[in-house]
């Protein structure tokens, strides 16, 4: 095509209102679905498995880019992965005397971690058990898919302690701000803790970093990368002691 007929065609589409500008690509979707499903067998809030048939439907309801799931058997999240999609996980068990705690039904007990494939970066996931403990047999540990578009991680802290499950927090707040200089990087959990409770949950936030809860005990915890769209509960109807909770963001 000749130059006069390219200005020709140019001409007509600007005087048919066509943008001839360049379109900014659309924002990621991101959504975290956080769940307790208090599954282990071993605390009052049990209620068999009839958790797992309501999580299920959850999962599949909401459609979560990331998963975060704290109380649970480590059988439990094959059957939540596949109702939510192609995604990576992982598996972190709490510690009993070294050794991985246990669900009543003999598997391991504790958190996991699941990041849409899209999402998800190459590596394995890290994780480890928090410095600060109180007294109790069972040590918290926390877990972490980083290095993706984004980076996720997922904790259950103290429930007897108030001010260790805060500097458990901080402890996995710092990490989570060295991921957040390179990636979007969130945290999930059920922090035992309560917005403006004492300790306050929002004591564990720092600059580059928001907060979003369940008006209770679970939160998210973002950093500033994602844009912030919407936050809901949904009642998992007496199938455990917490309701779920989804936080919507987006990222670039």
């Amino acid at each position: 095509m000749r130059a006069q007929q390219v200005l020709s065609v140019l001409a007509v589409m600007v005087a048919a209102g066509v943008s001839l500008a360049p379109t900014a690509s659309a924002a990621t979707p991101v959504k975290v679905l956080q769940l307790n499903l208090c599954h282990s067998g071993a605390a009052g809030c049990f209620t068999g498995d009839r958790v797992m048939t309501k999580a299920k439907a959850v999962v599949a309801s909401v459609k979560p880019q990331v998963l975060a799931l704290n109380e649970i058997c480590s059988g439990d999240v094959a059957p939540l992965r596949a109702a939510m999609g192609s995604a990576k996980s992982l598996f972190v068990p709490a510690r009993n005397d070294g050794k991985p705690a246990k669900c009543k039904n003999g598997q391991d007990y504790g958190n996991a971690i699941l990041v849409a494939t899209a999402l998800a970066g190459s590596s394995a996931g890290v994780s480890g058990v928090y410095k600060n403990q109180d007294s109790r047999k069972e040590k918290r540990t926390w877990g972490c898919l980083p290095a993706g578009k984004i980076g996720a991680c997922t904790t259950h802290l103290s429930a007897w302690d108030g001010a260790v499950a805060l500097a458990q927090c901080k402890e996995l707040m710092t990490r989570a701000e060295g991921y957040a200089k390179t990636t979007p990087t969130l945290f999930s959990g059920d922090m035992n803790l309560r917005y403006k409770g004492d300790p306050d949950a929002q004591s564990c936030n720092r600059t580059g970093f928001y907060r979003k809860g369940d008006g209770a005990l679970q939160h998210v915890f973002a950093s500033t990368k994602f844009t912030f769209v919407k936050s809901s509960t949904l009642s998992m109807e007496g199938t455990t002691d917490h309701p779920a909770l989804v936080v919507e963001l987006s990222v670039p």
